[in-house]
């Protein structure tokens, strides 16, 4: 320790590097340690360690006069090393605390963050020192540029945008070169410009935590685009900031910025897994601390792995359980996030890798949090695993990536399921979600995501493209329920293109429709295409960015979308927050009734026909219950939406006076911007012609 430095006992919490009273207060958690080292590390890359003496719960804590912010740092534990129990302290590896609000470097050097020799189950501890090879800790001070107000948006009148914070902006001509790709690019007054116009009112970023390659990208000179595989759960990742270090201010910036758009910030949040993947991989920091406090482990040290990525963090942990809801207070507060989406979101309900339990500790303790409680709340409902799948299983202060949803609505477009399933994912799927006291809104409806097919190669590609990943093909999902229309991939047949672009609308049209809360993929209103790859982790580049130059088809499906999303907005009947119940209303019928194509209601004998592919849905909205921010009820005009998912057109007859004097037609899919082609108002009774595979709303007025 340097003579003008004073090491004092500080205390074990909160975790992390503090500066305070002339220096910085460090504290780690790490039970099995016999001896923890601060390693304070110059621009020369010299090392001063300080040992630190006080252990309080497992928490080694001191305070280091003399340390300022920008104070790179590190972790050496000292400790047993005995694989057959999950115990791999190595004191010759530098470890990045979990806490660390900043991260510099990365892994330059996978063979020397080894913390092993030879087999990692019967090797020995590795004597190579990691420093010069692994990322860094870097000692911060609170705060920063404001956040802004958050908007909090009522989950009713959420629209989700996904999108990745590197590819959305890389190719936006009117964003700074020196930005694009950026926090500070995603604030750019043009991007804020585009998603405003467009309707969006949540953006719902890929992982933003700090996050390094995994070993088998790194060994094939690959990297990973999405951010999958995180290693700090509070740092920013760096290299999306537009100048090197300035992470944290830009992010906040970032916020402020959507803030003032009134557009909330959800972020992507991998609390599943970490960087260190199984025993074979690199210790960089929760496996040198204390690797059963945070991995589920098999008998014989191994680890159990339910995500499909090596390993699998223990949600049982009190000790993980603190870093999560710790990390989840930290970006609600200090970075101003308004909601989280939890990536195989199951994991974390299922403590030592055991069944689901909904009021498992994990999830327990982020509901009741009284920040977390505020926030919006996102499963990924599945892990890699059967046992994981749980649609619909979530405790009553979740919304849920509905994937029955997803698969229903895809299914349908494609002629491959009746109307039956459908009729649920329309209303809000009451079947998943109304017995549990959770609402229409915490459905979660997609068509699609990052991970898998673009909406323009849903209706272009039969089958995975993904060579480009260097996998053989071999990675990325069989079951796309996807249709390329009579040809794969890229043609210039007339008659397959106009097909395409109207399955497009009608699955856009569909998501925006139904009761729930839709989420759109970033790029899909603009057709963005990758070349029918539905796994592009690992392709930083075109294939995975947003195309800003838009061709005609893509300022078609721009226009289209703006058009939907506007007519959601507009509409409060079409987003209620609550489920339809059959209810009678104040224009005497019930709240939702469902038509045939003879304009007279479903038989209960109609809903078993599997051959059926037109349906009609009739939507009372003289009782939407839907309510202004104030909380008084807002009535709306009633709406009938007819689908027919069948090659040929159909006649359908429209309901009768009862249930509306006259039909408006407000969204046509079989034009390129949903104007509609019927030229003034039906009557009730009137007989139209349905396209094949279209999508038509009316509006009937109260």
């Amino acid at each position: 320790m340097a003579a003008d430095s004073i090491l004092l006992a500080g205390r074990p919490f909160p975790l992390g590097a503090h500066p305070e009273a002339g220096g910085v207060r460090f504290a780690v958690s790490a039970p099995p340690a016999d001896a923890v080292e601060v390693c304070l590390i110059s621009e020369d890359g010299t090392e001063e360690r300080v040992e630190l003496t006080e252990r309080t719960f497992g928490v080694w804590h001191g305070l280091i006069s003399g340390v300022t912010p920008g104070q790179r740092y590190g972790y050496r534990v000292h400790g047993p090393y005995d694989p057959s129990r999950g115990l791999r302290c190595n004191p010759a590896k530098l470890l990045v605390d979990p806490y660390a609000t900043r991260i510099t470097g990365t892994l330059s050097d996978l063979d020397a963050a080894l913390g092993y020799v030879g087999d990692p189950m019967l090797g020995g501890p590795s004597p190579v020192d990691s420093l010069g090879s692994v990322p860094l800790s870097v000692v911060t001070s609170p705060g920063g540029p404001d956040t802004g107000v958050k908007p909090e948006v009522p989950f009713e009148e959420a629209v989700v945008y996904e999108l990745h914070v590197r590819g959305f902006t890389r190719q936006h001509p009117a964003v700074p070169e020196h930005q694009r790709g950026t926090y500070l690019g995603l604030a750019h007054p043009a991007v804020l410009e585009h998603l405003t116009r467009l309707g969006v009112t949540s953006v719902e970023l890929l992982p933003v935590h700090a996050f390094v390659d995994e070993p088998s990208l790194i060994r094939e000179g690959r990297h990973n685009y999405w951010g999958y595989s995180p290693l700090s759960y509070f740092a920013p990742h760096p290299a999306y900031a537009s100048e090197p270090g300035r992470e944290v201010e830009e992010f906040r910036t970032m916020v402020a910025a959507l803030h003032n758009a009134e557009i909330e910030v959800i972020i992507d949040v991998v609390f599943n897994h970490t960087c260190e993947g199984g025993p074979e991989g690199p210790t960089l920091s929760y496996r040198g601390f204390d690797a059963p406090g945070y991995y589920l482990h098999i008998d014989g040290g191994g680890t159990l792995d339910i995500t499909g990525c090596g390993n699998t963090t223990e949600a049982g942990s009190p000790q993980f359980v603190r870093l999560v809801t710790d990390s989840l207070r930290y970006w609600a507060t200090e970075m101003g996030v308004d909601g989280f989406r939890f990536d195989l979101a199951s994991t974390l309900g299922r403590p030592g890798g055991g069944r689901f339990d909904r009021a498992s500790a994990m999830l327990t303790a982020i509901t009741q949090d009284p920040v977390l409680s505020r926030c919006k709340l996102i499963a990924e409902p599945w892990d890699a695993t059967g046992d994981g799948y749980r649609v619909g299983d979530f405790g009553v202060q979740w919304a849920e990536w509905n994937g029955r949803y997803r698969d229903t609505v895809r299914d349908f477009w494609r002629g491959m399921t009746s109307v039956r399933d459908l009729a649920y994912r329309l209303s809000g799927s009451s079947d998943l979600y109304a017995d549990d006291l959770r609402r229409p809104w915490q459905s979660v409806n997609f068509i699609t995501a990052h991970d898998g097919f673009t909406l323009r190669d849903l209706v272009s590609y039969n089958e995975k493209h993904n060579l480009a990943n260097g996998e053989d093909n071999r990675d990325g999902t069989n079951d796309n329920r996807s249709w390329n229309c009579g040809v794969e991939g890229e043609t210039d047949d007339p008659e397959v293109l106009a097909l395409r672009a109207r399955q497009a609308r009608n699955l856009f049209a569909t998501l925006m429709l139904s009761t729930g809360t839709p989420m759109l993929t970033a790029g899909d209103e603009q057709w963005r295409t990758q070349g029918g790859n539905n796994n592009a982790y690992c392709l930083d580049d075109e294939t995975s960015w947003v195309d800003w130059k838009l061709a005609g088809e893509g300022e078609a499906m721009l226009a289209f979308a703006r058009r939907v999303i506007g007519v959601r907005r507009a509409s409060p009947a079409l987003r209620q927050p609550q489920f339809f119940d059959g209810r009678t209303t104040a224009s005497g019928a019930p709240d939702l009734v469902w038509f045939r194509p003879d304009g007279e209601e479903m038989a209960e004998t109609d809903w078993f026909d599997e051959g059926r592919r037109f349906l009609g849905m009739w939507i009372d909205g003289s009782n939407s219950l839907s309510r202004s921010r104030d909380g008084e009820l807002v009535s709306d005009d009633s709406w009938l939406l007819l689908v027919q998912a069948g090659a040929d057109p159909i006649e359908v007859t429209l309901p009768g006076p009862e249930y509306g004097g006259r039909y408006e037609p407000t969204i046509d899919s079989t034009t390129a911007d949903g104007t509609p082609a019927l030229e003034g108002d039906l009557a009730a009774g009137a007989t139209v012609v349905l396209e094949g595979r279209s999508l038509l709303l009316l509006r009937v007025p109260n």
